[in-house]
């Protein structure tokens, strides 16, 4: 049975019955075609909206990544917001989701000037539906200490442990992955031509068989 007919439900049950991927190349990102996952987030006010109502059916860029306090990330939130013109002339909106709490990413947009929507995925609700977060080990942990980064704290505390990794999906009006950008190394991250180039030619990424 091909993935996408698995009912979101499923896919979720699935995904808790699993231990969670011990390194980032490790993780099991879903495949192109399937159906988009049941999770739950936060708007930046703190209110609960299931995924599914925020992308409400919209050709959406969904961004996943590691936090505010990555300046990795922060560097690829504000190369995107350049592309934000052009994604919305194509018919997109762009959704970026991380396990930072409501009020961090408060803090993100009020630094960054992002125009386009951040919400809170803080108990990696929607991260783990995708398939894509890993726990990191205790060296890891004490390494991040070490630069000021608390997870727990960023999060709410509602996350002690794990992170996505930063991942780019492509979602059509279908619900479905049409494209995903998903590398294990945070360093990497897809460029704003290339996202273009993709969410142009979406529709070419993903054909249903013909009968």
């Amino acid at each position: 049975m091909k993935l996408k007919f698995l009912s979101a439900g499923l896919i979720a049950a699935i995904l808790s019955l699993s231990s969670f991927a011990k390194t980032a190349w490790d993780i099991n990102p879903i495949l192109i075609g399937s159906e988009l996952p049941a999770a739950t987030i936060e708007t930046v006010r703190g209110e609960e909206i299931t995924l599914a109502k925020a992308i409400n059916s919209k050709p959406t860029v969904l961004i996943f990544y590691r936090g505010g306090w990555c300046p990795y990330c922060n560097l690829h939130l504000q190369e995107l917001a350049e592309a934000e013109s052009d994604l919305i002339e194509l018919g997109y909106q762009i959704i970026a989701l991380s396990p930072d709490s409501p009020e961090s990413l408060e803090v993100t947009l009020d630094e960054k000037g992002l125009n386009y929507s951040l919400y809170s995925d803080a108990n990696l609700s929607a991260a783990d539906g995708f398939g894509i977060t890993y726990s990191l080990n205790d060296k890891t942990l004490e390494k991040y200490i070490g630069y000021g980064i608390n997870l727990e704290k960023a999060s709410g505390g509602k996350n002690k442990n794990r992170l996505p990794v930063s991942s780019v999906f492509i979602i059509n009006e279908n619900n479905e992955v049409c494209y995903s950008y998903v590398d294990p190394d945070y360093k990497f991250r897809i460029s704003k031509d290339l996202l273009l180039a993709a969410a142009k030619n979406s529709s070419n990424f993903h054909k249903k068989s013909l009968r």
